[in-house]
């Protein structure tokens, strides 16, 4: 019997083709660039630290932006390998919010990387006016423990909608200002450590469910400050054994 079906020939095939092609070349430029979220509170120096990832970085920092959502790129090495990083504001205001439904459920990103300081976040004056204020540490850990549920909530979510693993390492900065206490700064800022923020990343990992979710923890510095024993040869390791975590968990190594 003959078949009288219309076969797709020609020119009727070229469109769905260049969806296929479309459809591959994306899947090989987010495993070459998977999209990153950089989360935190105002003044703990995500910018600062996306500038030093994305192998820009600029002399004493720049202010972070409150408004947008930033967005960098890094090559990591000759195979043209990286990273997109999305920088949410950290101001607890309607941009911030909106930029947060962004990254986690409008366009979700890979990976996230949370920043926090210790209580050592540079303090922000209200908008309309500039300068840097004092802050007691103990109100900024607290500020930066609500920070972090708003945003922990976000990542459960999409951690739990997606079907790759999603990836967390939470970057504790500025420690050129406590050099002795690093390693126990940080076992306060992870799974298990019975402390408040790690009780929070417990609550995450049941949420999200723990082979759906990795959390790492690791210590980074932007600028040491004057004076203090953390030299920019240890900043620079600290940022290596970041970008080396990174890049295994992205599947670039």
């Amino acid at each position: 019997m003959t078949d009288l079906r219309p076969r797709r020939t020609g020119l009727r095939g070229v469109p769905a083709a260049i969806g296929r092609g479309r459809e591959r070349l994306t899947g090989v430029f987010q495993h070459r660039y998977p999209t990153v979220a950089v989360t935190g509170m105002t003044g703990v120096g995500k910018t600062e630290l996306v500038d030093h990832l994305s192998g820009r970085p600029r002399p004493g920092g720049v202010p972070e932006s409150g408004s947008a959502v930033m967005e960098r790129r890094v090559r990591r090495d000759r195979r043209i390998r990286g990273f997109r990083f999305r920088v949410v504001p950290g101001e607890n205001a309607a941009t911030r919010l909106g930029a947060l439904d962004e990254v986690f459920h409008d366009d979700p990103v890979d990976g996230v990387l949370h920043v926090v300081a210790n209580g050592f976040a540079t303090g922000r004056r209200p908008a309309g006016t500039t300068g840097n204020v004092e802050a007691a540490r103990e109100d900024q850990r607290q500020r930066e423990l609500e920070d972090w549920t708003v945003t922990a909530h976000r990542i459960a979510s999409m951690a739990v909608r997606r079907s790759q693993p999603t990836w967390l390492i939470v970057v504790v900065t500025k420690v050129d200002l406590y050099p002795d206490d690093v390693d126990e700064v940080v076992r306060s800022y992870s799974p298990g450590s019975g402390t408040p923020f790690g009780d929070r990343l417990d609550e995450l990992r049941a949420l999200a469910g723990g082979a759906k979710l990795s959390v790492d923890v690791l210590p980074a510095c932007s600028h040491p400050a004057q004076g203090s024993p953390v030299t920019a040869k240890r900043r620079d390791a600290y940022l290596a054994a970041l970008e080396a975590r990174m890049a295994q968990l992205a599947g670039h190594v």
